[in-house]
C-alpha cells in the first residue's frame, strides 16, 4: 500500500459522518412528544376519570398505580430524548423498553388515542434501529448529580402541578410553600403529608404518584452513582513509542505535546500518521496537526471521524498549523477559524543588540546587575535535589489551583526517564532558584516553551533574561528555532491598533482588552512580540456554524479555562493519571 491514504476512500465515507440520517433527530423529538403527553395523561388521571365517568379495566387502586408508572415513565421518556437524537444505543434500548410499558399503562386506563402514538413511536424506533449505533460516553460522577438535579426539579414540578389539580379536594385548599414541601418530600418516601384530602380517591392518586417520583429519582442517581466506570482513553505505552518515532521524522512545534498521558490516539491504516485527541463534553478536541507524514494525513482524519462518528461525537482541531487546517478543511468540508499567532524565533539571527531590542536589552542587564544568573541544561543532566525543588516550587508559585493546558502544555515537569532531551532553564539569585523554564523538543533541531514559573518575589524580567539566555545558547543545544508563548488573537489586537482601522475591528480589540484582564491575552502578545519572533498562525477547525459555541466551551474546558469541580474515585484517578 503506497504511503498516501485513499482519498478516494475518505470521501465516500465523509457523507454518513456530515449529513447523517434525520431519523434520530425526529424520533428524539417524538419522544419528547410523548414523555409530555406520558406526563399530563397521568396528571390528569383523577380529573379525566371525574369528568367522563370512564370505565377503566383495572381496580381503583391499579388504575391510580398505572397513572403513577405513566408521569414516572413520561419523565425518563423525556430525559431520553436527547440521547436519541445522538444515536445512542444504550438509550434506544431504554426508550423501547419504556415505550412497551406507556402502550400497556394507556392501554389499561382505556386511552386509545395515547395508546396509538406510543405504539407507533416504538415501531419507528425498532423499525430504525440500525441509527442507533453510538457507544456510550465515558462515565462519570457528576451524571449522577446531574441525574439527580434534574429528575428532583421534574418531580417537585410535577408534584406541584398534581395538587394544584385537585386543590378543590384539600382541605384549607392549596397549601403555603413549607407545607407544600413537606408534602411532595414526605410523598416521595411514602409517607402521608401534612395535607387532608375530602375524598380518598385523590390521596390515593396522589400518594402513589409521589411515591413513583422519589423511587424514580432514587434508583436513577444510585445506578449512575455505582454503576461501573468505563475506561477513559489515555496514551498506552505503546502509542507512546510509535508517536515518538513520528515525531523524530516528521516534527511540529506542538507534537511533543501529544505525549501527555490523558489524551487518546487515532492511527492512519498504514500506521504512518495518527491523531491525537480527548473527549471533552461531548466534543472530541484533537490537539495540534496530525503526527506522522502529511501524505498519510487523510488516512489518519478518516480514523478520526470514524471514531467520532462511532460514539456520535462532535470531531473538532485545537490548534492546528495552516498546513494541516488546509488538509482537514480539504477533507472534511470543515470551517478553520483564526485563533492567533504562535511565536517563533530563529536563534542563529536572535540578538540582543539593535534598537528593536533595547527595551529587552535594558531589562536583561538591570536583572544580571542585581545578582541573578541563568543555568540551561538537558532535563537529563538536572540534578535530582534541584529537581525535587522544582516541584515543589511549580505548585506553589502557580498562579491558581488549576494546572492549564491541552494542546500545548506537557502536564510534566523534569522528568529524566520521559523527557530526557527536555530543556529546563533556572533563574537564580543568591544560590536560590526564583524561576524557571521548561522547554519541550520540537523535532532534531528546535524546542517549544512548556512552562513558565516564577517567585513572586523575583525581579520582574527575570522571565525576559531566561529567554533571552535560552535563545543565545540554544545553538550549544543544537536548537536553531524556539517556539515560545501561544498569542490568542493576536493579528486583532495589531491591526485594531493601527491608524485607520475600522470600528467593528476596534470594537473586537476593545472587547479582547476587557477580557485580558482575566485571560491574559495581550499581555503575552507584548511578552513575545519583544524578542522579534516569527508569527505562525493557528486555527480551530469545526463542522459548521452551529456546533462553534459547543466545541469553543470544550476548548476552554480541555485548556482548563472553564473548571468543574471533581466528584468521585474516577476522576481522581484520572487526574494523577494526568499528574503522572
Amino acid at each position: 500500500m503506497s504511503g498516501r491514504e485513499s482519498t478516494h476512500t475518505t470521501t465516500t465515507r465523509l457523507p454518513g459522518i456530515l449529513t447523517p440520517s434525520k431519523a434520530p433527530a425526529l424520533l428524539g423529538n417524538l419522544t419528547y412528544l410523548i414523555g409530555l403527553l406520558d406526563l399530563l395523561t397521568g396528571l390528569l388521571h383523577s380529573w379525566r376519570h371525574r369528568l367522563l365517568e370512564l370505565t377503566e379495566v383495572l381496580p381503583g387502586a391499579l388504575s391510580d398505580a398505572a397513572a403513577a408508572a405513566t408521569v414516572v415513565s413520561g419523565v425518563l421518556l423525556f430525559v431520553l430524548g436527547h440521547s436519541l437524537k445522538r444515536r445512542k444505543r444504550r438509550a434506544w434500548r431504554a426508550a423501547v423498553a419504556l415505550l412497551g410499558i406507556s402502550v400497556v399503562l394507556h392501554a389499561a386506563k382505556v386511552e386509545p388515542v395515547s395508546t396509538l402514538v406510543s405504539l407507533s413511536a416504538l415501531a419507528l424506533l425498532v423499525r430504525n434501529r440500525r441509527e442507533f449505533f453510538a457507544l456510550g460516553d465515558p462515565s462519570t460522577r457528576w451524571r449522577a448529580v446531574r441525574a439527580f438535579l434534574v429528575l428532583g426539579t421534574v418531580s417537585f414540578l410535577a408534584g406541584t402541578a398534581a395538587i394544584w389539580m385537585n386543590r378543590r379536594h384539600i382541605v384549607g385548599g392549596f397549601p403555603s410553600f413549607p407545607d407544600l414541601v413537606r408534602e411532595l418530600l414526605y410523598g416521595a418516601v411514602g409517607v402521608s403529608g401534612p395535607l387532608q384530602f375530602t375524598h380518598h380517591r385523590e390521596d390515593d392518586i396522589l400518594g402513589s404518584l409521589l411515591l413513583g417520583l422519589g423511587l424514580m429519582t432514587a434508583f436513577t442517581t444510585i445506578y449512575l452513582a455505582l454503576r461501573p466506570a468505563e475506561p477513559r482513553p489515555e496514551l498506552t505505552d505503546d502509542d507512546d513509542e510509535r508517536l515518538r518515532m513520528l515525531m523524530q521524522r516528521h516534527a511540529d512545534s506542538l507534537a511533543y505535546f501529544n505525549t501527555r498521558r490523558d489524551k487518546s490516539v487515532v492511527w492512519s491504516p498504514t500506521g504512518k500518521a495518527a491523531v491525537a485527541y480527548r473527549v471533552v463534553s461531548g466534543v472530541m478536541l484533537a490537539s495540534g496537526d496530525p503526527l506522522g507524514d502529511p501524505e498519510a494525513w487523510p488516512g489518519a482524519i478518516e480514523a478520526f471521524l470514524e471514531e467520532a462518528r462511532n460514539h456520535a461525537w462532535t470531531p473538532a482541531v485545537l490548534g492546528c498549523s495552516e498546513q494541516a487546517g488546509t488538509v482537514w478543511v480539504r477533507e472534511t468540508g470543515f470551517t478553520a477559524l483564526e485563533l492567533g499567532d504562535e511565536a517563533v524565533v530563529d536563534t542563529t539571527t536572535f540578538t540582543l543588540q539593535g534598537r528593536p531590542m533595547r527595551n529587552v536589552r535594558q531589562m536583561v542587564g538591570r536583572i544580571e546587575r542585581a545578582g541573578y544568573a541563568v543555568d540551561v541544561t538537558r532535563v537529563r543532566d538536572v540534578d535530582p535535589v534541584v529537581r525535587d525543588e522544582a516541584m515543589k516550587d511549580a505548585s506553589a508559585w502557580r498562579s491558581s489551583d488549576t494546572e492549564r493546558g491541552f494542546s500545548m502544555a506537557l502536564g510534566r515537569l523534569v522528568d529524566p526517564v520521559a523527557d530526557p532531551d527536555c530543556v529546563f532553564v533556572t533563574a537564580r539569585h543568591e544560590g536560590v532558584v526564583r524561576a524557571f523554564l521548561q522547554f519541550v523538543p520540537w523535532g532534531d533541531d528546535g524546542m517549544s516553551l512548556d512552562v513558565m514559573r516564577r517567585d513572586s518575589t523575583a525581579e520582574a524580567g527575570v522571565n525576559e533574561l531566561m529567554i533571552a539566555t535560552a535563545l543565545q545558547r540554544a545553538p550549544e543545544l543544537g536548537v536553531r528555532r524556539v517556539s515560545l508563548n501561544f498569542a490568542a488573537f493576536r493579528s486583532a489586537l495589531e491591526r485594531g491598533e493601527r491608524l485607520g482601522a475600522g470600528p467593528v475591528l476596534r470594537l473586537w480589540r476593545r472587547v479582547l482588552l476587557f477580557a485580558s484582564r482575566w485571560l491574559q491575552i495581550e499581555s503575552l502578545y507584548r511578552f513575545n512580540a519583544k524578542f522579534q519572533p516569527q508569527w505562525q498562525p493557528r486555527f480551530l477547525v469545526y463542522p459548521a456554524a452551529g456546533d462553534l459555541p459547543r466545541v469553543a466551551l470544550a476548548s476552554l474546558e480541555a485548556e482548563a479555562f472553564l473548571v468543574w469541580p471533581k466528584l468521585g474515585r474516577l476522576n481522581g484517578a484520572r487526574e494523577a493519571v494526568g499528574a503522572r
